[in-house]
């Protein structure tokens, strides 16, 4: 029976400084587990507007909340032309990070034993007539 793979959560350690630039300018934000949260909680309010069109009307309130607070955390403050392209690259900061720590916990998880492998005697066939 093949095991299915565990799925965990990740959560960063250790809060990290990112530099963003977006038309030109520098943004720099800091990886907190707030953030991080706000992030994924923004990624799933957006698969669910986009998988049933008809409840955006609930979740659009949601989603402009959390990306005004994920925007408050940035520093300098972001226009509104500015706030697209630094909520996407934000998105793409913390997507990175996950995946980095994610490779780093498989590169240090124990290898698992491999299990010997022993030739067994075979009797040999009668060619057949």
């Amino acid at each position: 029976m093949a095991k299915k793979p565990i799925r965990q959560k990740i959560k960063i350690l250790t809060m990290s400084t990112k530099e963003i630039e977006v038309n030109g300018t520098d943004f720099r934000v800091t990886l907190t587990d707030q953030i991080i949260n706000q992030v994924n909680s923004l990624k799933s309010l957006y698969n669910t507007a986009y998988e049933d069109p008809e409840s955006f009307e609930q979740v659009s309130a949601e989603i402009s909340s959390t990306i005004n607070d994920i925007a408050d955390s940035v520093e300098p403050r972001a226009s509104d032309s500015d706030l697209d392209g630094l909520i996407q690259e934000i998105i793409k900061v913390v997507d990175n990070k996950a995946a980095q720590i994610e490779k780093e916990l498989q590169g240090k998880e124990p290898k698992a034993e491999k299990k010997r492998t022993t030739k067994v005697g075979r009797k040999k066939s009668k060619p057949k007539k």
